[in-house]
């Protein structure tokens, strides 16, 4: 099962393991540099069905740290566009983008400069925005809670990066909403104590992500891969429930998107769920796909051979694995015990 072409959308896969998105903190003013060139070229011939480039912001105040990848401006859509015709140089994979805007986790550190640490005034931090004034965590600054019109510019900032990845050649996007970035903190009970028509109840707070899903519906090419990584649970008592994430993906499905990427957690630093347990997301993202009938992909601890021959095709339709292709970016054909897979390496790594 693992091994049999899925189609989605337009573009068929050779097999149902993704290269997860992997945020890599080492782009330069927004645009991919040797590092990336290096590392994603090395993942493009790893053998999974897709490659998805790490979050990429919408505009700059969407980025996460200084070292974030954003899709705006002309620069950034060229230097984007050369790093997709070198992974194509390398192997005919299709290549999902995922898009992003950080919201409150935005003006932070680089992970391993300073963990889960806000920027200061001294270190160029930025303004960073989100549903409700309702700071990350302490020690965190309180973002500004987002006007109806900036709302409408978030959402045009959206369509633009939509735009530039459909003129660049993406097969596929991926629009984020989960691990508490903006569309997330909308989403959530926990950060979005709004009083208007983006805030309160259900409907409304599934409003802003169902504007951005919509736009990106009309834009995205018909024969192409619409897809978005959704939150199952927040793990708090106040957060958004599977009940609540099954409600949403319905919505989703009807708007016109072909996959759910099944995620959860992220919305607070500290929450009841336990990344360290063998494939913790499975049981939701299994109850998302039987009631909603849904494309799902699952995350979540699942680089176990064993158990992805037992569930793919039968409990979820496809995989997304990240730090198994860091640790070994041969990881397929080492845990398969494979010689070749096919659309793999056709030309060498010359730029």
């Amino acid at each position: 099962m693992i091994f049999e072409k899925i189609k989605i959308g337009g573009i068929s896969l050779n097999n149902k393991i993704v290269v997860s998105a992997m945020c890599q903190y080492s782009a330069k003013n927004g645009c991919p540099t040797e590092w990336h060139y290096s590392h994603l070229g090395i993942l493009a011939a790893s053998g999974a069905g897709m490659l998805t480039i790490e979050s990429t912001a919408v505009n700059l105040s969407g980025r996460i740290t200084h070292a974030d990848l954003c899709l705006k401006t002309k620069k950034q859509f060229t230097e984007m566009k050369k790093l997709f015709l070198f992974l194509k140089k390398i192997s005919n994979i299709p290549i999902c983008l995922q898009i992003a805007h950080a919201g409150r986790k935005g003006s932070s550190h680089i992970p391993w400069v300073k963990k889960n640490t806000a920027l200061k005034k001294n270190e160029s931090s930025w303004k960073t925005f989100s549903a409700s004034k309702i700071k990350k965590d302490k020690g965190w600054p309180i973002p500004e809670e987002l006007s109806q019109k900036q709302i409408k510019n978030i959402v045009k900032d959206y369509s633009h990066t939509i735009r530039l990845a459909k003129l660049i050649g993406f097969e596929s996007i991926e629009i984020h909403m989960a691990h508490g970035y903006l569309l997330h903190q909308f989403l959530s009970p926990v950060s979005n104590k709004r009083n208007d028509m983006f805030g309160g109840n259900f409907e409304n707070r599934i409003r802003l992500p169902k504007l951005i899903l919509k736009e990106a519906k009309k834009i995205w090419p018909k024969n192409k891969i619409l897809g978005t990584r959704i939150t199952a649970s927040d793990h708090l008592p106040e957060g958004i429930d599977i009940k609540e994430a099954i409600k949403f993906v319905k919505q989703i499905k009807e708007i016109g998107f072909h996959y759910v990427c099944v995620s959860s957690g992220g919305i607070l630093t500290k929450t009841n769920l336990n990344p360290n347990k063998k494939a913790f997301r499975l049981k939701m993202a299994e109850r998302i796909r039987k009631e909603t009938k849904m494309l799902v992909r699952a995350s979540g601890n699942l680089n176990h051979p064993k158990l992805l021959k037992k569930v793919i095709g039968k409990k979820i339709d496809f995989v997304a694995l990240g730090r198994a292709f860091l640790s070994n970016p041969r990881w397929i054909f080492n845990n398969f015990k494979i010689k070749s897979i096919p659309r793999q390496i056709s030309r060498g790594f010359k730029k």
